[in-house]
């Protein structure tokens, strides 16, 4: 049957079951690698970088809120994730290796988050610290002036 009149088909970079972003957020340039290699390093461009921008994005906005509080050195200051990959040296190894390590960096962000369910020390547990901060004072007791 084919798609609706005025839809337009875009390849989609699956995430989650539920979540997908369009290809084309996804900005992929090939790029040398670093590195021994000899002349396949210095003649290919195998090396793959990867630029996703957070706020640009289609991702929903507690999604976006996510990625942007996580504390990784991928993440810039203006919101775009920047990944190099060049493990490999085909570039359509290096290609899906930087769309995988994107994929896991969202999929991190997007997980819920567990409740913290309160606990109470058990009676052991808080006899033992105030031994334990009872001996701490006696030790520091003993560096004190000697009185004669």
């Amino acid at each position: 049957m084919g798609n609706p009149i005025g839809a337009v088909w875009r390849p989609m970079f699956r995430i989650s079951p539920h979540l997908s972003i369009p290809e084309e957020e996804i900005e992929l340039s090939a790029i040398r690698a670093q590195g021994s290699g000899g002349q396949n390093v210095n003649k290919v461009s195998s090396a793959i970088h990867l630029r996703f921008d957070i706020r640009a994005s289609s991702l929903p906005a507690l999604f976006k809120q996510r990625l942007l509080r996580l504390q990784d050195r991928r993440i810039t200051a203006d919101g775009v994730i920047v990944i190099k990959a060049q493990q490999y040296r085909s570039q359509e190894q290096n290609r899906e290796d930087a769309l995988e390590r994107l994929r896991e960096l969202i999929e991190v962000a997007i997980q819920p988050r567990k409740n913290r369910v309160a606990t109470r020390p058990t009676r052991a547990s808080r006899e033992r610290r105030l031994e334990g901060k009872k001996r701490q004072a006696e030790t520091k007791s003993l560096r004190g002036k000697v009185d004669y």
